[in-house]
């Protein structure tokens, strides 16, 4: 029960229906808020309970400073938690082994319960492995159930055993796609309260239903244990940035381009940690669909919410998939009552403002190693001939500029552009030559586009003209259609389209996140091999939101987003050579070139597709039973009992040491004493380079460790789907190919120098794997560090970014800034943030890696407050020193709480157990 300070409390009736609700106007200063900041407010008044929630914080929020830097602290409590099974997994594994450790400290182990609505979709473990043929999506399908029958029977007994907890089974769609489409609400219902739908969710882009008015964002897994545990979101008061939008797109133009360059403007300007809210005229114009992927593009421009408000367009698009009748009354009739229906001439007070003509947007792609990096289409061809030299370096230039080849191996150069045509043999016996900027992988994936029926139509028509002029896709290309959801099957089936993407190869390979992840599949053999051998700088062209180095496919370089027409464009072209705007995609029937122009579909077209393919049966058919599963996820056999029963031979699920030797009072916190360095990284250290993912290699320590437990390497699968077995994950924690160690200079991936073997050989401490080392090092006592750039930990919610670095040893990180789920998960995890003095680096310091490393002050947050900064002396064996002041990112009191006890874990099951 609210403590109702404001006297906030009243009735909403809409029909038959009463509800209650807490009036934001009864708060003065609520009306000039910003949209988000109006359901932060709802939130506390709701939620005030005298102590975690006080009147002086709903005081604090309704008297928000626009210009002020977040000192404030609130308690922001979820609706509701939604996950993907890759970091669900190791949530509903850690919720089993709470339960045990309750039980062996003497409590009860049904406290360990979500208390509300928690929500799993399985969509990160179908693999690309088959494509191209109609029955790749049954073979796919087939291949993941026998991967992953343990991980799916542990989540059917989870749905069993937990109250609350509901499971999407496989196959269904892609968990923000889900939401969308149904799992949100836009306005909750429960015991007779009507509020605004909010979440957090164990994936970055969670931020797509944004695009619905629905305030949520993306935690780690073990901030997301907490939510559902009833632990609060301990946040400060963010500052708001506006973005107004006019005018409209212009005709040749896509989502995906406006959300490119919405991307790039974003981070230009700089909204880390901030809010994101659209606002203006030419937001009426933006279809939901282009909202949500807008949305879900909000961790590319690094804030923590991409928010549009409720209007008209938000209700047709509930009433379009599906929603009842009295849900789009009451989401109506709650949004106005409160003010959060959108006013386009409205001009809310904000933190700071940007605009944009969406007239002036222009077909755009992005690359070739992170999202924010726009290109405009016509120059893309001319930008990949300058970046390829960083992955295909050309042969020396003498002073004159004359290309000269110092060695008979060196790279041919072709117009300034690396060129190593090589010969590649296809089973069938007909051969091809390959080069560098070969699109070896073409992908309409899931997230950030196919949630949007204008692009995957546009693609669809796209495929159509080219297949109706003779054109087909380029051998060597990888083509995979992987929807969001069934509905987008539905639709092409109805249109006539799915033959045409078929021909082109474009076959339905899964519903579920594929390419984005890692999860593309190898590579035909021949083109493998051919990569390899030859060194070549392939590409990959593809529809999703993260194109970081190493992600895509172990065999490529260079990797681009782009929408699903131009993907399928590439898959023709072939090769990032080509400007696509301008050169001929191929040749028709008649001998005739064929260009871009030639088969894009007007924007009159796709829309007659659209209004005559979609209609609202489709939602209602394909989620009428969505938590029911097929005949296969109906036939596992389902464990039962309220504490799990650990298979001690299964090398997927295992418990793991978070509570080893738990008790109810908290050690005191410890300085930390003649630390070693695991490892020095350099800027832009994404938690794809520490967090373990895509495929495991035979000849690592976690390939090692399967092999030793008798699996195959045919069946190792992917580090994702292995997320509930720590002993995989600590062996594939910063084990990157494309990590660069500066401790261990000339590698590239999951190496380090071991100092605990120095004194072998000729005394220099000898190149190591990461985990091997970690080992050496727990084994002598040693604590570790790490040593990093700016924007350490962007990327990706992975709570296994922070769960490994704890397991593996590591007690501190210093980096000179952080992304805002990492850090914060550090701290859940109790591994210490610090960061370098301002404008101070690790080489500015004349930091090496190779010093020993004393932090001292850190005890002081045994006094309950939270220190500034504390003492770091970096000591090398010449007996020089370095000492600096390191900021303590521990930003909030509650983030203090955690740390006191080892990890939010730890900290969680000792209240619950005080209950």
């Amino acid at each position: 029960m609210s403590a109702n300070s404001f006297d906030a409390r009243s009735t909403l009736q809409v029909g038959d229906e009463s509800y209650e609700i807490f009036r934001l106007d009864k708060v003065e200063g609520s009306a000039r808020l910003p949209y988000s900041l109006k359901v932060l407010l709802e939130n506390l008044l709701r939620t005030e309970d005298g102590a975690n929630i006080t009147a002086d914080h709903i005081s604090a929020l309704s008297n928000w400073d626009s210009q002020a830097q977040p000192s404030q602290e609130i308690q922001f409590t979820p609706a509701r938690v939604i996950m993907q099974d890759f970091t669900g997994v190791p949530c509903v594994v850690d919720l089993a082994t709470m339960r045990e450790a309750v039980k062996e400290l003497g409590g009860d182990p049904a406290k360990i319960n979500p208390l509300a609505p928690a929500e799993l979709v399985i969509d990160h473990s179908v693999i690309a492995d088959k494509f191209g043929t109609n029955d790749a999506f049954a073979q796919n399908v087939e291949l993941e159930y026998g991967r992953n029958k343990e991980r799916y029977q542990f989540l059917r007994w989870g749905q069993t055993a937990f109250d609350e907890f509901k499971v999407v089974p496989p196959g269904t769609g892609i968990v923000h796609q889900v939401n969308i489409e149904h799992l949100a609400r836009t306005v909750m219902v429960r015991g007779g309260q009507a509020y605004p739908d909010t979440l957090v969710g164990t994936d970055s882009h969670t931020t797509m239903v944004n695009g619905l008015g629905v305030l949520g964002w993306g935690v780690g897994g073990i901030e997301a244990e907490a939510a559902m545990l009833g632990q609060p979101v301990s946040m400060l008061i963010p500052r708001v940035v506006g973005f107004k939008l006019t005018g409209s797109l212009p005709t040749g133009t896509t989502a995906t381009d406006l959300v490119l360059t919405i991307t790039e403007m974003l981070r230009k300007h700089g909204v880390v940690g901030k809010f994101v809210e659209f606002y203006g005229e030419g937001v009426s114009s933006i279809p939901l669909a282009n909202r949500a992927t807008i949305g879900n593009m909000s961790p590319e421009f690094g804030s923590t919410a991409a928010i549009f408000p409720i209007d008209g367009e938000t209700i047709n698009y509930l009433k379009l998939t599906g929603r009842s009748e009295q849900q789009l009354a009451l989401v109506e009739a709650y949004a106005k009552e409160q003010g959060l229906w959108l006013d386009p001439a409205a001009e809310p007070e904000f933190s700071e403002k940007l605009e944009l003509d969406l007239a002036t947007v222009v077909p755009s792609i992005a690359g070739p190693k992170r999202p924010q990096d726009r290109i405009v289409l016509s120059e893309a061809a001319e930008k990949f001939a300058q970046d390829v030299r960083a992955y295909a370096p050309v042969a020396d230039l003498d002073e004159a500029g004359i290309e000269s080849f110092p060695a008979s191996d060196a790279p041919a150069v072709s117009n300034g552009v690396p060129t190593k045509p090589t010969a590649v043999i296809a089973p069938d016996g007909s051969q091809y030559e390959i080069d560098h900027g070969a699109v070896t992988v073409a992908a309409i994936t899931s997230c950030t586009n196919t949630s949007n029926p204008y692009v995957m139509v546009a693609a669809a028509l796209v495929a159509k003209k080219a297949v109706e002029k003779g054109l087909t896709r380029k051998p060597w290309v990888k083509t995979t259609l992987a929807p969001g959801s069934k509905v987008v099957m539905d639709y092409y089936d109805r249109a006539g389209l799915t033959p045409y993407l078929d021909k082109l190869g474009f076959n339905l390979v899964g519903y579920g996140c594929t390419t984005c992840i890692g999860n593309s599949g190898p590579l035909p053999e021949e083109v493998s091999k051919a990569v390899n051998e030859a060194d070549l700088a392939v590409t990959s062209v593809l529809s999703g939101n993260r194109n970081f180095e190493g992600r895509i496919n172990p065999d490529v370089k260079m990797n681009y987003l782009a929408s699903p027409p131009l993907v399928v464009a590439y898959a023709i072209a072939g090769s990032m050579k080509v400007d696509i705007t301008k050169d001929a995609l191929g040749i028709d029937q008649d001998g005739n070139p064929v260009h871009l122009k030639d088969i894009w579909p007007s924007e009159k077209e796709v829309e007659e597709v659209v209004a005559s393919s979609i209609g609202q049966e489709m939602f209602n058919t394909s989620y009428a039973d969505v938590f029911a599963g097929d005949a296969q996820w109906q036939a596992l056999p389902v464990p039962t009992g309220n504490t799990f029963e650990w298979d001690p031979e299964s090398t997927y699920v295992r418990k793991p040491p978070y509570f080893e030797g738990l008790t109810m009072d908290p050690a005191p916190v410890e300085d930390i004493a003649a630390a070693r360095v695991l490892a020095k990284l350099g800027d832009s250290v994404t938690t794809d380079h520490i967090s373990p993912a895509g495929a495991i290699k035979a000849d690592t320590p976690a390939g090692k460790y399967l092999t030793e437990h008798g699996v195959e390497r045919r069946d190792f699968n992917s580090y994702g789907s292995r997320r509930g077995n720590h002993e995989v994950m600590i062996r594939g924690t910063f084990a990157n190919i494309r990590l660069r160690n500066q401790i261990a200079p000339g590698t590239e991936g999951g190496f380090t120098r071991d100092f605990t073997r120095a004194a072998e050989g000729d005394g220099e401490a000898p190149v190591s794997f990461i985990y091997d080392a970690s080992q050496n090092y727990q084994a002598a006592g040693t604590p570790l560090v790490i040593l990093a750039g700016k924007e350490y930990g962007s990327g990706s919610s992975r709570d296994w970014a922070a769960k490994g670095t704890a397991l593996l040893g590591v007690k501190a990180v210093v980096a000179e800034s952080y992304e805002r789920i990492h850090r914060s998960n550090l701290i859940g995890m109790g591994v210490l943030p610090l960061q370098f003095p301002e404008g101070a680096t690790a080489e500015s310091l004349g930091l090496t890696g190779e010093e020993t490393y004393h932090i001292t002050g850190v005890t002081a947050l045994n006094e309950g407050g939270i220190p500034e900064t504390v003492k770091v002396k970096a000591r090398d064996d010449r007996g020089g020193e370095v000492a600096f002041d390191a900021k303590v990112r521990i930003d909030t009191p509650g983030e203090a709480d955690y740390y006191r006890n080892g990890g939010i874990m730890q900290y969680v099951l000792r209240s619950l157990i005080r209950k």
